[in-house]
């Protein structure tokens, strides 16, 4: 089989962690990555055995001619690569979350590709995390009946202001990175959301963005989701790089805690299974629950560009994630309840 060019644009943090997931794969071919610090790019490159290196986006695009790319870069830059890529005729291009600084521009990447007959992923990972695929697989066997309430929580000290000081200076900060992700997750697990109310707060000193927010949600069910995101606490069970998530219903219950452990319980008893994880020379063992996310993400998207199956994390889908996102802003910053389909 004939594989699938593609080149990677942006040699950062995550990069190597997506080029590996993708080395998981057969089909695909890396031939070129691109990085303004040119270092960068040939670091990466011999890493991974890459052939070609790029300075210039435009350069690379025009040269090499992949099949796809792989959008690896600051959100700020995603739009321009983007219709850099169209203008290209890259018919294949996926994009790291979130998908752009704000609501309006994700609405015109989505739009743009639309126009110009061209794919856009974007690579929103966590709904495709283990136990969380099997946490769904449990309440769609119907062991714990009916949903009916929802709770979704990260909650970390992790230092990230420390790791990455530019963050400080964010005017949005938890609710576009974190609320990507766990907001993604919420439709990934109950579907679409009707009206949203939430509150965000800065408790770090010294920056500008929130990083705290809570929300409360009713879901086009009328199911309630409560969710919180802080990178602000100090607890015995630091959620960091996943989710910890409750949700009852008329026959049981199920949570996702501590250690992957998923416990499920019914009026007869608790059932407890640890989802456990193969390991890989290019992901951190400490983080293994969001790499290997990206190999099974990868896939999908994968088959959608071969006709052989049917993509979940299109631009079209991510975009009512962002949707939600701008909505809990504009709810924070007005106290008001917003209604998801009026906010457009």
């Amino acid at each position: 089989m004939k594989k699938l060019k593609f080149a990677v644009l942006g040699c950062g943090f995550w990069s190597k962690f997506q080029i590996g997931a993708w080395s998981e794969l057969e089909g695909v071919k890396l031939t070129a990555v691109y990085n303004r610090t040119r270092s960068k790019a040939e670091k990466i490159a011999e890493n991974y055995n890459i052939p070609c290196v790029y300075d210039n986006a435009g350069d690379l695009l025009r040269n090499e001619k992949p099949d796809f790319i792989d959008i690896i870069t600051d959100v700020d830059t995603h739009s321009l690569f983007v219709e850099m890529a169209v203008n290209h005729g890259i018919k294949f291009i996926i994009c790291q979350k979130p998908m752009a600084p704000d609501f309006e521009t994700a609405k015109r990447m989505v739009r743009i590709c639309n126009e110009a007959g061209t794919r856009l992923y974007i690579h929103e990972n966590y709904r495709w995390q283990a136990p969380v695929r099997r946490f769904k697989q449990i309440i769609d066997s119907g062991v714990i009946g009916k949903p009916f309430k929802a709770r979704v929580s990260f909650l970390s000290g992790f230092p990230v202001f420390d790791n990455q000081p530019f963050l400080k200076e964010l005017d949005h900060f938890i609710l576009t990175d974190m609320g990507s992700h766990v907001l993604d997750v919420i439709r990934f697990l109950f579907g679409e959301c009707e009206e949203v109310w939430c509150q965000t707060k800065a408790v770090n000193r010294g920056i500008k963005g929130e990083d705290l927010a809570v929300a409360m949600m009713k879901m086009q069910t009328g199911m309630p989701v409560f969710t919180e995101l802080s990178y602000a606490s100090v607890v015995e069970h630091d959620s960091f790089s996943t989710l910890h998530i409750l949700v009852e219903g008329v026959d049981g219950s199920v949570f996702l805690g501590p250690k992957f452990e998923i416990r499920t319980t019914t009026r007869q008893s608790t059932i407890s299974e640890i989802v456990k994880f193969p390991s890989y020379p290019w992901a951190d063992p400490d983080y293994i629950v969001n790499h290997e996310s990206g190999i099974h993400i990868n896939r999908n998207i994968l088959e959608d560009m071969l006709g052989k199956g049917k993509a979940e994390n299109t631009g079209e889908d991510n975009l009512e994630t962002v949707r939600l996102i701008w909505a809990c802003y504009r709810s924070a910053e007005t106290g008001e309840k917003i209604r998801i389909k009026e906010f457009v």
